[in-house]
Formats: C-alpha cells, sequence, structure tokens
C-alpha cells in the first residue's frame, strides 16, 4: 500500500516544495535526516515523491527549515496528510492508471476547472450512455474496464452538487457537438444534458464554431486547474501514451491559449440556442 501512495502527484508536490525549502536553506540531505532522525536517502526520497513523508516529519522539517508563515505551514501540513489520506479515487488504482487516479484527486482539490475540448465531451458533463458508448470506443477496452470507467466518471460527477463546488466552464469545439458517439439518440440524451448543466450558476458552456477558423490550440484538448493553497496551478493533456500534467511556469502559456479560444467562441446564451439548434436536428 506504501508504494501505490508513494508516487501520487500529491507526494511528488509536497516533496518537491520541502526540497526547495532545504535548498533556500543551505541544508544537505544528511544534515535534514539527522534532524528528523532517518538517514538522508530516506530524505532524498521523500523530496521526489516516492516515499510519502509522515506528517510529524513535515512539522519538523519545517521547523528546522524555518518556516513560521502559518499560512505556509498549515498549508504543507495539510498537504502532508492529504499524501497519506485515501479517498474514494485510490479504490481505481487496480483497474485504472495512475495518472486518472492522481486526476480525480486534483479535480476534486480544484476550485475552478477550465477546459477546452475538440474530442468529447468533459467527462464531468457526460450521460451514462455517452460514457457507455466512448469507453467500448476505446482500443482493447475490456467490459469489467468499461464498468469501472462509467462507475469512476459518475463517482467524479458528484462535485457538481457539493455544498461548494467548483466553477466550470468548458469550450466545446463545435465537431464535439456534432460526433454522435452511440448514436442520434445518444447524442441528442447528451446535448440535453448539457443545456440543463448550463443553467446552473456555477458552469459555463461555450461553443466553438466551425466558422471562427484555426484556433489557438492545435495540439488538442486541455485543461486548467485553479487549486487553493499550497496546491500549484496545474494544466491536464491527454496523450496517446497517457495524460500529462503541466505545472508552474508553462500554466501561462495555456491561460492565454484559453483567452483567445474563449474570445473566438459564442456568448453562453449564443451557445445555448447553438445547441439547441443541433438538438432539433437530430432524429
Amino acid at each position: 500500500m506504501t508504494s501505490k501512495r508513494a508516487m501520487t502527484l500529491r507526494a511528488q508536490w509536497l516533496g518537491r516544495e520541502l526540497r526547495q525549502l532545504r535548498e533556500m536553506s543551505g541544508l544537505t540531505l544528511k544534515e535534514v535526516g539527522a534532524f528528523i532522525q532517518r538517514d538522508g536517502g530516506t530524505v532524498s526520497r521523500i523530496e521526489a515523491g516516492i516515499y510519502p513523508a509522515r506528517t510529524p516529519d513535515v512539522r519538523a522539517m519545517l521547523d528546522l527549515y524555518g518556516v513560521t508563515e502559518v499560512s505556509r505551514r498549515d498549508g504543507l501540513i495539510k498537504l502532508a496528510g492529504e499524501v497519506w489520506q485515501a479517498g474514494w479515487w485510490d479504490s481505481y488504482s487496480e483497474d485504472l492508471s495512475k495518472i486518472m487516479v492522481d486526476y480525480a484527486w486534483v479535480e476534486s482539490r480544484a476550485r475552478r476547472i477550465c477546459s477546452f475540448d475538440t474530442l468529447v465531451i468533459p467527462g464531468l458533463l457526460q450521460t451514462r450512455a455517452y460514457m457507455e458508448a466512448v469507453q467500448a470506443a476505446v482500443v482493447d477496452s475490456s467490459p469489467v474496464q468499461i464498468t469501472s470507467g462509467v462507475r469512476f466518471r459518475l463517482t467524479r460527477q458528484q462535485i457538481l452538487s457539493d455544498p461548494q463546488p467548483p466553477r466550470i466552464e468548458a469550450i466545446l469545439d463545435e465537431g464535439v457537438l456534432r460526433r454522435c458517439a452511440g448514436g442520434p439518440a445518444v447524442l441528442k440524451s447528451q446535448l440535453e444534458h448539457v443545456l440543463a448543466l448550463s443553467e446552473q450558476p456555477h458552469i459555463e458552456i461555450r461553443v466553438l464554431p466551425f466558422s471562427s477558423g484555426a484556433h489557438a490550440s492545435p495540439e488538442g484538448p486541455f485543461r486548467i486547474f485553479d487549486m487553493p493553497d499550497p496546491y500549484p496551478e496545474v494544466v491536464y493533456m491527454d496523450t496517446p501514451g497517457g495524460g500529462i500534467y503541466v505545472e508552474s511556469r508553462e500554466v501561462p502559456r495555456f491561460v492565454l491559449k484559453l483567452d483567445h479560444i474563449r474570445r473566438d467562441a459564442y456568448e453562453p446564451s449564443e451557445s445555448k440556442k447553438f445547441i439547441r439548434t443541433l438538438i432539433d436536428s437530430l432524429p
């Protein structure tokens, strides 16, 4: 169990923060290890995210590094607790990739999620029938994997009804709305579902029409997660080799991309009318 948690994204974030603090303090791994009564190799593994740091060790490190700012200390100690805390997503570690398990954790912590999609409706906005059609189209997907993937997405959607849900801004390429995943009936139900969700105050839907021409993300879809402290703002992208996370200095580039795409997209009210027109055109 320890090895599974050790390589989570949250363990890597915590390790990176601790490494930066140690380097700023001018201390060696051996010196830090002696202070917390561990060897330097263990400290190195903590900083790499390979070994999850225990909260008492993190407190001791922060004392050693002279971190006295309350919000900074509390944020890193909270993150240390998150490293060891098991969530519902961890139960899917045997069926889904570590990237997707991490994705659910990031999604559950985000204050705002902004996305641009060019291939399928975002998972948080999908109906069950649409999910099944998308999952079934994946090469070599087994019935067990399809069932697990659908259950995983349905559970993720529960954040939309939280007392304080994240703000959602989804920009959908017109092609996403026209692709009949599962057939016209499934698509029609899916588009009706998107319209219904767009009426919620924390969900904003925009459509990027074909008529807008080339757009700012020819590489494909992406998601920007605005995270509370101490988590960094992060971008997620799907690739043929699996999902990747982009952080720190690269994030503003994606924010700029989204700004340009938003500028070319329909306004929310116009987008709703466009989606309604598509629905009415379906058999």
